[in-house]
């Protein structure tokens, strides 16, 4: 735990717990999958220039493929859905639903990569938050099903696999040698994919900027600079550096961060099921992340 890695872990524990609400901000008057493409756009183009003047990288159309596929998997198809659920589902919710990446990288870490065979404790911890999301839906679907929300949940956890099937393609994905660049570049594909997306979705057109309010505009540029530039930044520099587990802790931390600013800022409330879930939940993904470290910590 060196002082960049905590400092790393600290931006993404908090500055992606605010995300939620910002993105619930944001799509008050910006098409979801819009609002992404301006946010990683922006935030890609920002970074990419800046390392093009510094460098004078020569980047080769493998590293391109490669950071396009990151981009694609954890940007559109994984923020992208959230963004998009975020239109029927609780900014707190959709926070808790995302703290099963953990669960989703172990499973694929063991059954598709063959790389780690999970110990009991994390074998528990995945029955655990499987268990807790089955009560999540119970207790929020009722009569607000009709209106999208329990197709709002299952879209947030296929997000959230997708979303953890690109972080850990990220560790070996082709990329350049400066970190910054690559994360630029996934950034570029990724929001030039949600605009495109967004453009079809919306007929073929953009939104005028008459129409964008105030608190919108603001939330997408925090979304920019602190969830994309510092935060996304963050992430994928943990996972080369750090183990998988630790990098995916934040997110049994960001629904912490997520519950408190919905609840003072935004009006959300939980009821005593959805609470209780939201403990299952975290609780499961503690046990899958101890369970992953602890070889680690044995081997050493």
């Amino acid at each position: 735990m060196t002082p960049p890695v905590l400092a790393a872990l600290v931006a993404v524990y908090f500055f992606w717990g605010t995300t939620y609400l910002g993105m619930k901000f944001a799509i008050e008057t910006l098409p979801p999958f819009i609002m992404l493409g301006l946010r990683f756009t922006v935030a890609g183009a920002i970074m990419f220039a800046w390392e093009w003047v510094r460098l004078r990288p020569r980047i080769t159309l493998g590293q391109w493929r490669g950071m396009g596929m990151v981009g694609a998997l954890m940007l559109l198809g994984g923020t992208g859905g959230v963004a998009w659920s975020e239109q029927v589902v609780p900014s707190n919710i959709a926070a808790v639903v995302v703290a099963t990446v953990p669960l989703w990288i172990a499973v694929i870490r063991w059954v598709f990569l063959r790389h780690d065979r999970p110990e009991r404790v994390t074998i528990v911890g995945l029955l655990t938050g499987f268990a807790g999301i089955i009560m999540l839906v119970v207790y929020t679907s009722g009569p607000s099903a009709a209106e999208g929300y329990g197709l709002g949940l299952v879209v947030l956890g296929f997000s959230t696999f997708l979303w953890s099937a690109g972080s850990l393609y990220s560790r070996a994905a082709d990329q350049p040698d400066s970190p910054a660049l690559g994360i630029s570049m996934q950034m570029l594909v990724g929001g030039l994919l949600n605009l495109i997306v967004g453009i079809l979705c919306n007929g073929g057109s953009m939104v005028p900027l008459a129409e964008v309010s105030m608190r919108s505009a603001v939330a997408l540029a925090y979304l920019v600079v602190f969830g994309s530039i510092v935060g996304f930044s963050s992430y994928i520099w943990l996972l080369k550096k750090t183990d998988p587990a630790l990098a995916s802790s934040y997110a049994y931390v960001n629904p912490v961060v997520a519950i408190i600013l919905g609840w003072l800022l935004a009006g959300e409330r939980l009821n005593m099921g959805s609470l209780s879930a939201t403990a299952v939940i975290l609780f499961g993904v503690i046990l899958i992340v101890r369970g992953t470290v602890r070889p680690a910590a044995r081997s050493s």
